[in-house]
Formats: C-alpha cells, structure tokens, sequence
C-alpha cells in the first residue's frame, strides 16, 4: 500500500520565527481559544507578515498556567485540502496535552544554563579574587616613628579596588589607592595592569604627576571600553613628613592636623579615558600626631536600610579623631557597620589606607638609639636625619630651616641650640643660592643632616665654582664702619658663632659648608652672639 506521504515529496519544516514582545499577534495568540487561521485574520503585525511569507496556514497557541508558551506552526496539508474541524479539535487536545510538558522542559532548559551561569560566575569570582589576592600587597613597609595600616574588603561581587604601598629611592615611599570602574575578571585584569605600570615607573619618574601621565598613555590602547581607573598617587619622605601627591579622578585625601580635617586637591581626568593627559601635582608637609586617609567608594557611597548614603561630611567628622592608624581604621568600619546595619548587603569593595606619624619621643643620646637605626650615639656609623634638595631661589632658605627643625626634633635640643643653629642653617643656604648657585633654580641646593659620633652635622652644597663664605679676613667691626674693609664676610662670622664647629670642603660636585653642633656637653656650646 502506497500512502500519500509517499507519493509526494515532503513540505520543508517552516523555519522558527521570531515575534518582537510589541507584535499585536502575540496578545491574538495569548486569547485566542485553539488553532487560529491566520488567512482570516487582519491585523497590522509583521510577524503575521512572516508567518503567511513562509507558508503558515494553521498556528495552534501552547498555554500552560494562562501564560502562551509557544506555537505550533503547521504549512498546507499534503493533500491541499483544508483542515477541517476535526483537524482543529484534534491539534487542540494535543496542544492542551504537550503544553505543561513544553513548560517543564523549558523550565529544565531555564535551571540548566542558570546554574551554567552560576558556575561562570563563580570561576570568574574565584579567578578574580586569585588575581586581586596576588596583586595586593602582602605586607606593608615599616617606616620607624609612623604607622601604617591598610583594609580591603570586597563586596560579593569582586570589584576594581586596589592599594599598594612600595619603597623608593632615597628611603621616600610611594603610596597608591585606587578602583577600577566594573567587576570581575576584566576589572582585576586591569587592576594588576594598572598597579605594575605604578610599580615600574614610579622609580624612574619619582614625580607623582609624571607617573599618572605615563601610566594613563600605557593604559589607554589596551583597557577595555566604557572602563577607566580612579588612582591617587603620593610620594612621602618619612624623614621630613613631605609629601607630594597626584590625583586622577579618585577620592580626594583627608589629612587630620591641629586645626581640623583637610582635602588635598590635585585635578586630573582618570586613566584610561583619554590620551597625553596631565595631571596636577600639590605638595604638603605631615607633622607629628597627624594622619592621612585614602579611601575608595565602597565607604562613602555606602547605604543604609532607609536609603541614605554615609557620605563625606560623615567621614569627614570622624576623621577628627586624634587616633592612630589602625585604630582610625577599626573606629571608621565599627561607625559604617552600625551606620548601615546587619541587614544591608555591602555594595562595593570598600579599600582604606591610613598613615599617621607618632609624636616623636625624646632620645637619649647615651642609650641604644632605637628606631633610628644605630646601636649607640657614641658609634662611627653615622645615622641620617634629613636628605634633600631645594631649587636656588630666594625666600628657600625658610624651607630648608623647617625641615632640619623638624629632622632634629627628636634629640631634644635646648631651644636656645636650635634657635643658634636655626640662625646658621639660614645664613649658609642664602649664601649657597645667591653666591653658590647665583640664584639659579636649576642648580639645587643639597641639605643633608647627619648623626655621627655624638655631633649633629648639617650639611649644605652648592654647585658654584667659588663662594664667598671662603672669606678668610676676620671682620673688624671698626675697620667695616670706616670703610676700611670689605662688607663680605659676616655671614661667615654670623654662621661660626652660631655653632660648635664649621668645616668647608670642595669636590668635584661642588661646595659643601658642614654646621656642627655637639650632642653631649651642651652647657659648654658657644654662646649666642
């Protein structure tokens, strides 16, 4: 027996068609009561378009639970007749029939790829996490008289937060903070870029400006779009307390001093944005007891249950108290977990960096010296306080007395010795930068300021090829008034009153006028002139 199926050659299977959300068929199809002829109907609809297009003449809609789950698309019958309502009733019973067993399989289908999604998500966590775990620091450096404390703690989603602390030459210390904008692999990926472009160019540029710069025209052809990097870059001398500091696009620093809480400002666009950016480098000076913050979104955008963010004035306020380093971090994360309460998902990964210099304690010049670093007052071995340089410009002299000031706080001097050698140090660098270096700011002033063998040293070089401290004709009050002798030549008897001793000496590098001041036996100092 030959059936009809046999004697003509099969009908393509309609392809799938797709039917925007908006399409006037769908609401049809999601009323209608059984098979539908779509030759009948008349309704403005592209999809009905396609369906008639490809050859549709019979469409059965699939309803489980009120819901329209699907179609059952049927082309001519094989025998050009038209279905007939036994066709209709039958297709519907089937339809009625195969449609919860649609809904379970699509259900199946749904639990199958979330949980694919589930696991790709974790893998992307876990590797993320792998990734940020590697590229945060292990361990922070010891800086003798400072505290230095840091916190990462990162929300469900790991996002773009990062923070390293790293040693530069000349014992100063580069401090980053920084969030990447997005999560994942892709944010942790440029996280680690962004953290090892810091790493390698900071060394060589030293300014924290120029690193910015670099790193942002290194970043820029290789991050992905619609992604950039907030970062705050500083340089701290933990001898003298300077610190200079870049900013691009992060958080602005807070710095507790005496007088309140304090925002360092520096304008400058985040990386990865735009190319050949520059950025703006400010410097300031850390005293003793004060401390500075860096932070990421994740605290100050923070929520509680009734939807109100912690924000910087309430940031700003605790930032007053006077408090160590560790401590400032363990009151800021104690008030944000009261603020926001035990309900209240954590939103971003919240990073924190807190630096505070302890209040320099008296040394006691005939006891092991501590955290300075040498074994006795009494050895060879000399101990640096202060190394720097200063341009050669007129007004400098001041900057270079602050900063031996504050180098030499810790020892302890009778205020009438610092006040004398205060005298001497502002008398030699005006002669280093007017006859020296003959007031010009290229060539710098180099400060050095050293313990050794129980005598304060500061040293002071210029670049010039001769220098009128050299004046070896004592001054004669008399001789001065009459004319009778050259003016030159108090600065050179004003700076040798003012000390125990002082040496010159002459290199290749240039001239070097050398202040001592004893540290033991300070009753028999030379008096004040």
């Amino acid at each position: 027996m030959v059936t009809e199926a046999t004697q003509r050659p099969l009908v393509p299977t309609p392809p799938e068609i797709d039917i925007a959300p908006n399409d006037p068929l769908l609401a049809y199809f999601q009323s209608a009561v059984g098979a539908v002829d779509i030759d009948s109907l008349a309704i403005d609809s592209p999809a009905l378009e396609a369906l008639r297009t490809n050859g549709v003449r019979l469409v059965v809609p699939l309803v489980s639970q009120g819901e329209l789950i699907g179609l059952l698309n049927l082309g001519p019958r094989l025998s050009e007749q038209e279905y007939s309502s036994d066709d209709q009733r039958l297709l519907n019973n089937l339809a009625a029939q195969a449609a919860p067993a649609v809904r379970v399989a699509q259900l199946v289908q749904e639990q199958q790829a979330e949980a694919r999604e589930r696991e790709r998500i974790q893998q992307e966590l876990r590797v993320a996490q792998l990734i940020q775990q590697q590229f945060l620091p292990k361990e922070l450096p010891t800086l003798p008289g400072w505290q230095l404390s840091a916190h990462y703690q990162p929300a469900r989603a790991v996002g773009g937060d990062f923070y390293d602390v790293f040693e530069l030459p000349d014992g100063k210390v580069g401090i980053v903070a920084g969030d990447v904008t997005d999560k994942g692999v892709p944010a942790a990926l440029v996280m680690a870029s962004t953290r090892s472009l810091l790493r390698a160019d900071a060394p060589r540029l030293v300014s924290p400006s120029k690193v910015l710069a670099r790193v942002n025209d290194l970043l820029l052809p290789s991050i992905p779009a619609r992604m950039f990097v907030t970062c705050v870059y500083a340089v701290l001398d933990p001898i003298t307390g300077s610190m200079r500091y870049a900013n691009a696009g992060h958080n602005l620093p807070y710095l507790r001093t005496d007088d309140g809480v304090e925002e360092l400002h520096a304008t400058g666009m985040p990386l990865g944005l735009m190319p050949d950016m520059t950025y703006e480098e400010h410097e300031t000076t850390l005293l003793p007891g004060q401390s500075l913050l860096l932070y990421s979104d994740g605290l100050i955008e923070a929520h509680n249950a009734l939807g109100e963010m912690f924000g910087f004035p309430r940031l700003k306020e605790l930032m007053r108290r006077p408090l160590s380093s560790h401590d400032l971090i363990d009151f800021l994360m104690t008030d944000l977990d009261r603020f926001t309460g035990p309900t209240v998902e954590q939103e971003d990964d919240i990073t924190l960096v807190a630096l505070h210099w302890s209040a320099r304690q008296p040394i006691n010049l005939t006891q092991p010296m501590g955290e300075l670093g040498a074994e006795s007052a009494d050895q060879a071995e000399p101990h640096i306080l202060a190394d720097f340089t200063i341009r050669s410009e007129p007004g400098n002299e001041r900057i270079v007395m602050d900063k031996v000031t504050e180098s030499i706080a810790a020892l302890n001097l009778a205020k009438d010795v610092v006040d004398r050698l205060k005298t001497a140090v502002s008398e030699a660098t005006m002669n280093a930068i007017e006859h020296g270096n003959k007031n010009r700011p290229d060539l710098p002033v180099e400060v050095r300021v050293v313990i050794r063998e129980s005598k304060l040293s500061v040293e002071i070089t210029d670049q010039g090829e001769d220098n009128e401290v050299h004046a070896k004709e004592a001054p004669d009050l008399d001789l001065k008034l009459a004319g009778l002798q050259s003016p030159r030549g108090w600065g050179l008897f004003l700076i040798k009153n003012m000390v125990d001793e002082m040496h010159q000496s002459r290199d290749e590098t240039g001239h070097t006028l050398e202040l001592i001041v004893y540290l033991k036996g300070l009753s028999d100092a030379n008096p004040a002139v």
